[in-house]
């Protein structure tokens, strides 16, 4: 099957009948559960930009194997204009969502296009990995399917090297036994952005979350199964999708990605979709070693990218309805928007300025540029939201809904709730877009997986710490200080 409609993946998600939970049930349909429907409506949107004819040479490619158009986001980047190519089409998608899905399907497409490009890592462990995981990328390329991963293992204890110090398999997912049709694993695992909306599901070491040198070999592996496979379950946190309208929820009534815990339970792994097994060090260095986080990153930022635009655009229009524009303070903090939106661009564009190919043959972005975006973004979209709680003030309080336009008071609303340059109904449908992108659960939500999703703030800036070389710099210090 070539690049699908929204059409082709919405029926996919009714075939497969995932087990997912949610508010204490099992969803029958997650394309029509009202918690779930308008995210999948969303990401159905996506997939038919695919087909427009106006964007077609933008969001899909031929295909090396079937001579058919694919998604362009699982191209393997052999130039610099590859690079840019998947750069316009991942902004494509982000400028749909105005920012706020951080997982949509791009993000795992760049990742299984790295790891299968570095085969011969995969190799090292078993030979047979290598064919595992390049036969599972043309698998997904070719059908086109949505993934979601997991990456994080739940814990009774934050205390340093608590988790997998001991054989806790109740806590963290781990393989019980092999088979020969596969590996057995049971166990939950955190956070499955995306998961009751996927086709299938990535498992695998993630860079920030190493394996103890010490840890039992079970913890060690990365694999991929069908979402519906027997024994896997899906428990979703609260819907930030209320059943709202789009005038009264503007963002949590189409961008509702979904997170949620997974549980194995006793789930068989066939053998072609297991990549690593058993090898602790292979598998803490499989993201660094793959330059799969430098790819997933060139997604990352191109969407952070999109989403300090449209804060930067909201942002404004509230300036202007309010006509608060002239005030110093005003300026000064959209000039922090603006500020933060030139760094994010600046960094992406040097990622792919001064990309090279790497050891597989796969032209990478350069990987610090993305990393320093990655890391201030933690601190700067906090902040936006903020400046948006600062420059609505009381105009974010109170607000009318769109059944109030309507309502008993309606004319008084009329009446007193425009502004110099807006109707009322203008007024409270922006500060409602407002309020959805800085007050609401949904935005909340926006902060914390802006603040964790790529790891804390702190294990980020030791990484990168660590990864830097500040010594050209250092010798260049120590001569100057070492001159008479």
């Amino acid at each position: 099957m070539p690049a699908r409609t929204g059409a082709q993946y919405i029926a996919g998600l009714k075939e497969q009948a995932t087990k997912v939970f949610i508010h204490g049930e099992q969803v029958e349909d997650v394309t029509s559960h009202p918690a779930l429907r308008n995210g999948v409506n969303t990401l159905a949107g996506l997939y038919d930009m695919q087909h427009d004819p106006k964007l077609k040479d933008q969001m899909t490619y031929v295909s090396p194997d079937t001579g058919q158009r694919v998604g362009l986001s699982f191209i393997t980047p052999k130039t610099k204009e590859d690079l840019e190519q998947r750069h316009t089409m991942m902004a494509n998608w982000a400028k749909v969502t105005c920012g706020m899905m951080g997982r949509t399907p791009d993000f795992m497409n760049v990742t299984m296009m790295a790891m299968a490009s570095a085969g011969d890592y995969f190799a090292q462990n078993r030979p047979e990995f290598k064919k595992n995981i390049q036969d599972y990328f043309t698998y997904i390329r070719e059908n086109d399917l949505v993934l979601t991963h997991t990456l994080v293992n739940l814990q009774r204890s934050r205390a340093p090297l608590a988790t997998l110090l001991e054989d806790q398999t109740d806590v963290a997912l781990s393989v019980v036994k092999e088979t020969d049709a596969g590996v057995v694993v049971r166990g939950p695992r955190l956070l499955a952005t995306l998961g009751p909306l996927a086709d299938e599901i990535a498992v695998y070491p993630a860079r920030n979350h190493r394996l103890p040198a010490d840890a039992q070999e079970k913890y060690s592996f990365a694999f991929a199964i069908p979402c519906n496979t027997p024994g896997l379950k899906f428990l979703c946190r609260e819907s930030f999708d209320l059943g709202r309208s789009h005038f009264d929820h503007p963002l949590a009534s189409r961008f509702e990605e979904m997170d949620a815990i997974v549980f194995f339970d006793d789930v068989l792994v066939p053998w072609e979709r297991v990549f690593l097994l058993g090898d602790v060090e292979l598998c803490n260095g499989v993201s660094e070693k793959t330059n799969r986080n430098i790819h997933s990153g060139h997604q990352v930022v191109t969407k952070q990218v999109v989403k300090c635009e449209f804060v930067l655009g909201l942002a404004n229009m509230m300036v202007e309805t309010l006509g608060s524009g002239q005030i110093p303070q005003v300026q000064q903090m959209i000039a922090e928007v603006i500020e933060n939106l030139e760094v994010m661009k600046a960094c992406l564009r040097a990622s792919e300025a001064d990309a090279a190919l790497d050891q597989w043959g796969v032209m990478c972005p350069s990987q610090m540029p993305l990393r320093v975006a990655r890391n201030m973004f933690i601190r700067m979209y906090p902040r936006m939201a903020e400046i948006l709680h600062l420059l609505g003030s009381s105009s974010l309080m109170a607000l009318p809904t769109e059944a109030d336009l309507s309502g008993p008071l309606a004319k008084d609303i009329e009446q007193y709730l425009d502004t110099d340059t807006a109707s009322a109904e203008e007024r409270i449908r922006l500060f409602r877009l407002a309020w959805d992108t800085c007050c609401s659960a949904f935005a909340s939500r926006q902060v914390l997986y802006e603040r964790y999703f790529g790891g804390d703030s702190l294990r980020n800036a030791i990484i990168l710490y660590g990864l830097y070389d500040k010594q050209p710099m250092t010798q260049w210090v120590r001569e100057f200080v070492d001159q008479e």
